[in-house]
């Protein structure tokens, strides 16, 4: 996938991720993992945030983030291309002070806008069962839920949703 950044109108410029982001990263998710019961963060099953420039680098990954106050990570999400001619969007999360402002929107936004200049086929995602408030979001903008659902075997014993959106469908 491209390096594209892109301003948000309303919101700082969006980054691409850097090395020294990692533990402002995993407060970012551990936060909204808090918000539901029974999804817990365990630092230990995201040794790609001790350097997740490094990381995305290494998978072909796109990830972005959105500065908030000092050394807060308000937002970020990736975007990882298949073997199949689709992306994988992950890591998409949002503060909840800032969730119901437009900005997840935008942020999907510059992912499929990357995905749709670059002629991939399809972006698939994979959402925690409890994340209703995900589902919503995905669901108005325009991904479809599809019958495959996947145990993760984690700290949270997280089973997860599989979400796809046709690019080529939306054009």
């Amino acid at each position: 996938m491209s390096s594209h950044l892109a301003s948000l109108p309303g919101f700082p410029a969006v980054r691409a991720v850097r090395d020294a982001d990692g533990e402002a990263v995993a407060r970012l998710i551990a936060a909204c993992f808090g918000e539901y019961p029974g999804c817990l963060f365990c630092r230990e099953e995201f040794p790609e945030l001790e350097a997740p420039a490094t990381w995305a680098a290494g998978r072909g990954t796109r990830m972005w983030v959105l500065d908030g106050e000092p050394g807060i990570i308000a937002a970020c999400i990736c975007a990882t291309p298949d073997d199949h001619g689709a992306v994988e969007l992950h890591k998409f999360y949002v503060t909840a002070g800032l969730r119901g402002t437009g900005l997840a929107r935008q942020l999907l936004g510059l992912v499929l806008g990357v995905a749709e200049a670059e002629g991939v086929a399809a972006v698939f995602l994979w959402s925690d069962t409890r994340f209703l408030r995900a589902h919503r979001f995905y669901e108005k903008t325009g991904f479809v839920r599809q019958t495959e659902q996947r145990m993760l075997h984690d700290i949270s014993d997280t089973e997860e949703y599989y979400y796809r959106f046709d690019t080529r469908a939306a054009l």
